[in-house]
């Protein structure tokens, strides 16, 4: 991945060594930054801007208070008693115990490997993704099927071929090379880094009381964990090992010339693969942080006849969006957050104070009779009892929000020490959500930012929003939970903490990780290969060929020139020519579109609002085919660098999803 700053750079925040800090500007828990480093001047800045803004608030957010935890039980407490749940803790007597192998045999499907345990699969088939990945991503794999082969081997059935078979078949040498070559780089690069002890590289001051950390994403997180395994070994760091005061950072993640990508900018066939290789990432990370988790199977439940409450989320949104095409989550619930927003966000003690039992139960059934027919005035409603249904309606869903595979795997980030670490672990399961979930948390999860922004009113900061909506996510009466079990402080301030760093990182968890995005690229290109191994009689020259072009080309440097091609209202048939160079970007390739269809006198295509203002349409700059399927492009990407990463794609200019009414 193209970096703007020298490798050594990547390296030396791997080991959380601090160069200078970001330039002075507002503060916000996650940054992407093009440019984290900063001038001595700036640093000075920086520091007195955190000295005089954050000294107070973060004194107060450090644990939560008496109220808080009190709040919390009281939440739990009424989960307990509510429909369904009084026999929470007996649910794991209730749950389908996986048969053994069973667990593995479902990892290796839902990692995209089901065919290393099947009979009639082709070398081709299994070399293509595990060419892709690196050595300890490598590793987890291998222990995944050594654990289902031992379970066949009891059942007395026949085991399925070694993992490293397909790594030395002949076909899969055509495959893996430049993989290989580019993983040992990294691990040469890496272990560099932990020649170097934590102690040697951190500043004292910074180890006391940090304010920043940087959060990298070019390395893969389990190889990261390694270097970071490694370096908590060396004695001198076992004796200065701080203690966590429960401050959240401000976390900056240098932004890569590729851009950062999100969530929603992947297509649907590259975000599956995404998810592929994010398991596979998140269980390495989970063996090497000796994290238990289990995937938690549940029996199939009655689903109850409503048509909003303990509903699928996968149901609701299929007939919701018979009404709205385009809708990613569902209608009650954006009109329940849009009224609290305007009506709730101010209201004192918002979520913590309970509604009226009676009023809460009416309102209810009025929105299951009357919503869809749009006979609901929310005039007359309270924010306390609104905020309560909206408490009800994600407990009552008949899977988990964070669904009951990876329910207890967002539990058990609570005893994970190290911040990033956490992180890397949250951000790896955003990503495995399926997308009504995904979408669901996320319109929730900004929700929640919003009550904690407006603090001063409502009297609820972020530890006070977390421990009460902790219960809400992580309780369900469908999946067994260790959540109340043990020192009721302990489990309560450590669950609420994992709502904490969702709510306060919910922007950089919704991102892809470059080196994922790295990965999916690579096994687009090895995939698009997999016609060459068919025809057995060229499988040697085709060898050749493959290790005479593994030589790494020398970058582009010249400033060649691209058709864009756009497809934005009546101009889908229109190209446009850009002269790329080093400095250029996508910002200036869509000022230039802005400017030459746009805004011209002759096409007049904007909007012209009631102020007299002209609206245009918001579009945005497709990278299509080549090593990616469809990828929405980051205005600060740079093009050369993106040209240089995939020549092979085209280069669209559509209308974002929801710029549709510009034109």
């Amino acid at each position: 991945m193209p970096w703007g700053r020298s490798g050594s750079a990547v390296l030396l925040l791997l080991s959380g060594r601090a160069i200078g800090r970001a330039k002075a500007r507002d503060p916000s828990p996650t940054e992407m930054s093009v440019e984290p480093w900063a001038s001595p001047q700036d640093q000075a800045a920086a520091d007195h801007a955190h000295s005089t803004h954050a000294a107070s608030s973060q004194d107060q957010e450090q644990h939560p208070d008496k109220l808080c935890l009190d709040s919390f039980w009281s939440e739990v407490e009424t989960i307990r008693q509510g429909s369904g749940y009084a026999d929470l803790d007996c649910s794991r007597r209730d749950s389908r115990q996986s048969e053994e192998g069973e667990q593995e045999e479902q990892w290796l499907a839902d990692a995209g490997l089901s065919n290393l345990i099947s009979e009639d699969s082709e070398d081709v088939d299994n070399a293509v993704l595990l060419s892709t990945l690196t050595r300890t991503q490598a590793e987890a794999v291998q222990r995944r099927l050594d654990s289902y082969t031992l379970s066949l081997r009891k059942r007395n059935k026949p085991a399925p071929r070694d993992v490293r078979d397909i790594f030395n078949s002949p076909i899969s040498q055509t495959l893996l090379p430049e993989s290989q070559c580019s993983e040992d780089l990294a691990q040469n690069s890496m272990a560099s880094v932990a020649k170097s002890p934590l102690s040697a590289v951190t500043p004292e001051h910074q180890r006391c009381a940090p304010k920043e950390e940087f959060f990298i994403t070019d390395v893969a997180y389990c190889e990261q964990a390694v270097i970071f395994l490694k370096q908590a070994k060396l004695p001198q760091n076992n004796s200065q090992r701080k203690k966590e005061d429960g401050t959240l950072p401000r976390v900056i993640c240098p932004k890569c010339r590729l851009g950062v990508t999100h969530i929603q900018d992947l297509s649907h066939s590259d975000m599956k693969k995404v998810r592929q290789l994010a398991l596979i990432d998140m269980t390495a990370l989970c063996d090497l942080l000796e994290l238990e988790v289990k995937r938690h199977k549940t029996s199939k439940r009655k689903i109850p006849e409503s048509t909003l409450f303990g509903v699928p989320l996968a149901a609701l949104l299929e007939n919701d969006q018979k009404v709205r095409p385009n809708t990613s989550t569902p209608l009650f619930l954006q009109a329940l957050l849009t009224f609290l927003e305007k009506k709730g966000v101010d209201s004192e003690g918002i979520l913590r104070v309970p509604g009226s039992q009676s009023r809460i139960k009416m309102l209810q059934q009025n929105l299951e009779s009357n919503f869809y027919a749009g006979h609901i005035s929310w005039d007359e409603v309270s924010p306390n009892d609104a905020a309560a249904l909206l408490k009800k309606f994600i407990r009552e869903l008949p899977a988990p929000l964070l669904t009951a595979e990876y329910l207890n795997t967002f539990s058990a980030v609570r005893d994970i020490t190290e911040l990033k670490q956490k992180l890397h672990m949250l951000n790896l399961l955003i990503l495995l959500l399926p997308e009504p979930n995904r979408n669901t948390l996320k319109a929730l999860l900004e929700f929640l930012s919003r009550v904690v922004s407006r603090e001063k009113r409502n009297r609820m900061n972020l530890w006070a929003v977390a421990t009460i909506m902790a219960p809400n996510l992580f309780l369900h009466k469908a999946v067994p939970s260790r959540l109340t079990e043990g020192a009721e402080k302990g489990h309560a301030e450590k669950a609420a903490d994992v709502m904490r760093l969702l709510i306060r990182y919910q922007d950089l968890l919704w991102t892809i990780p470059n080196f994922l995005m790295s990965q999916v690229r690579k096994l687009n290109e090895n995939s698009n290969r997999r016609y060459q191994f068919y025809d057995r009689r060229i499988k040697n020259l085709l060898r050749k060929i493959h290790t005479d072009s593994r030589e790494k080309p020398d970058k582009n440097t010249s400033e060649p020139c691209r058709t864009v091609k756009i497809h934005v209202g009546d101009l889908m048939s229109s190209t446009m020519e850009f002269q790329l160079n080093v400095n250029s970007r996508v910002s200036d390739l869509l000022a230039q579109f802005h400017r030459q269809f746009l805004r011209s006198p002759d096409n007049g295509k904007g909007k012209v609002r009631r102020n007299g203002s002209v609206a245009f349409p918001d579009c945005a700059l497709y990278e299509v085919g080549g090593n990616i399927g469809e990828h929405c492009l980051d205005p600060d990407t740079h093009l050369l660098d993106l040209y240089n990463s995939n020549s092979g794609g085209e280069w669209v200019i559509k209308l974002r999803p929801n710029g549709g009414r510009g034109l």
